[in-house]
């Protein structure tokens, strides 16, 4: 697997999506859990998604029961919340693995693409990983990196 587009993954409805669906787009793949300290990047998420989604870019949102047993509904539960709570409209998936022996092809992608400082697991929820228009992986980005200080990377992969 070498581009964002040799994956599928369910969205959170429960239908298959094949992700080459986003060829030629910017992407933001996040995983995201609704009772996280950093929950709140929604917004931020949701603010990058409206804001650049007419440039050819996306969201994806892969929530995640991964770390501190922060995303313990199930998937229209998930929608729910992220739609009452933060007004979610760019795509969210059913429920994944982010590491270990069942993490989601699409993420062990990820990882390997752009290993983080201590190694290529995913620390914590909201690690996001940017894809640029070519598929391939640009940068990872903490948990701790709020959205809005992604615009820049954002522009500058929309534009090159």
């Amino acid at each position: 697997m070498s581009s964002l587009a040799d994956f599928d993954a369910r969205s959170i409805d429960g239908q298959e999506v094949d992700l080459a669906a986003y060829a030629g787009q910017v992407v933001l793949v996040v995983n995201t859990a609704s009772q996280c300290g950093f929950t709140p990047q929604y917004q931020g998420l949701q603010e990058l998604h409206d804001r650049f989604q007419g440039q050819g870019f996306a969201v994806l949102g892969f929530p995640c029961d991964q770390f501190g047993h922060q995303e313990p509904g199930s998937d229209d539960e998930i929608s729910g919340f992220c739609e009452r709570n933060f007004g979610v409209t760019f795509p969210l998936f059913s429920k994944v693995e982010v590491n270990g022996d069942g993490a989601h092809p699409l993420f062990q992608w990820l990882r390997q693409e752009k290993g983080g400082v201590l190694g290529d697991r995913i620390k914590w929820n909201f690690t996001k990983f940017l894809v640029g228009r070519d598929g391939a992986v640009v940068k990872r980005y903490g948990s701790t990196t709020k959205p809005e200080k992604i615009a820049a990377d954002i522009e500058k992969a929309l534009a090159g």
